[in-house]
């Protein structure tokens, strides 16, 4: 197996981890959060995506899915369009709201598509390229990469763990 197999299984799983967090659900469960001023199901993916999609995109040297397949306007959050609800307040948190998982799943799945392009590409020479020198040791592709898997993850469990608590 070699390292591009890995990832692409990988991201595979997160594929099926926010399918799963929100096929089904209505808009009140998608914006339902365990207590307040926590993190909804819907910004959790939302999140996830966007983060993915901004980390990707770059370390390919792509355009993000969100602005070249304009899920931007489609979502119409009023965020600046850069924003990837790092650092979110519970405001912003609450203003991610979708009328059901289709947006969600349907920018998830472009960016997974965009991201398995990818990653299919990629020797295992090619994860150790610098891709951000502002960190000490300077972060490779590799590193990269599983960061970005670690956080989606995350962000997917913790989906659903809400989707569970409803």
């Amino acid at each position: 197996m070699h390292s591009h197999d890995v990832l692409t299984e990988a991201f595979g799983r997160v594929q099926e981890a926010v399918h799963a967090a929100v096929d089904g659900l209505g808009a009140e469960q998608l914006a339902a959060t365990p207590a307040k001023g926590a993190n909804s199901i819907a910004w959790l993916v939302w999140h996830l995506t966007r983060v993915q999609d901004d980390h990707v995109a770059d370390a390919a040297g792509l355009e993000q899915v969100w602005l070249a397949q304009g899920w931007a306007d489609r979502f119409g959050l009023g965020l600046p369009h850069a924003d990837t609800g790092y650092g979110h307040t519970p405001r912003q948190v609450a203003a991610v709201r979708v009328d059901s998982p289709d947006p969600l799943v349907g920018y998830y799945d472009a960016v997974h598509e965009q991201t398995l392009g990818f990653v299919r590409g990629l020797g295992d020479k090619d994860l150790e390229r610098i891709v951000d020198e502002n960190w000490t040791p300077a972060v490779t592709l590799g590193v990269r990469l599983v960061s970005v898997l670690a956080d989606d993850l995350q962000h997917a469990g913790q989906a659903a763990y809400v989707r569970g608590l409803l």
